[in-house]
């Protein structure tokens, strides 16, 4: 999953770098040629509709979603694992109500044959097809997760269930920066 995690940061990106260099190419164009190509906002949206949407597929399994971890450190051992589970159970459970609704706003885009009230009046249902992907694949991720954790649960494997779905800790955060910044 994590190699997976990693492919949709590159898209991510790939997409921002491209945005950013067709929103120059108009702004130089706008200012010194009078010329527009139109549709750099719209661009904009859509690929931040899909990236924010990738995004959380890449926090999810880098065990990046912001937790209130307070508390969670000063639980016994047992309950921090119960607590661990039942996060991965939360997010799953927000996966499938975010598939549900995305769901719906398909049905009405095909239903209503809808387009962009811009320039280039695109069909809404390629861009939201794409939205709707990413969200899909956030909520598949987050099912496949819970299922593990909860196999790990119904195992009595406890710790392999804080192993795996605690939030990091600021030592475990550090680890990760100072071998990143070995690899460059």
């Amino acid at each position: 999953m994590e190699s997976f995690a990693a492919l949709a940061a590159r898209l991510f990106g790939a997409a921002l770098v491209a945005l950013s260099i067709f929103v120059s190419l108009e702004t130089i164009s706008r200012k010194l040629f009078n010329f527009s190509f139109e549709g750099a906002d719209e661009l904009g949206g859509y690929v931040l509709a899909v990236g924010s949407s990738l995004a959380f597929v890449v926090a999810l399994i880098d065990r990046a979603h912001i937790r209130i971890d307070v508390l969670h450190a000063r639980f016994p051992k047992r309950l921090q694992a119960i607590v661990d589970w039942l996060s991965i159970l939360s997010l799953a459970g927000l996966g499938l109500f975010i598939m549900y609704v995305g769901r719906i706003v398909i049905v009405d885009t095909l239903a209503y044959g809808s387009t962009a009230p811009t320039p280039w009046a695109t069909p809404l249902i390629w861009p939201q097809a794409a939205w709707y992907a990413a969200l899909c694949m956030f909520a598949l991720c987050a099912i496949y997760l819970a299922a593990r954790a909860t196999m790990h649960v119904v195992n009595g494997r406890l710790d392999l269930v804080s192993k795996e779905f605690q939030p990091k800790g600021a030592m475990e955060e550090l680890e990760e920066e100072m071998s990143d910044l070995e690899r460059r």
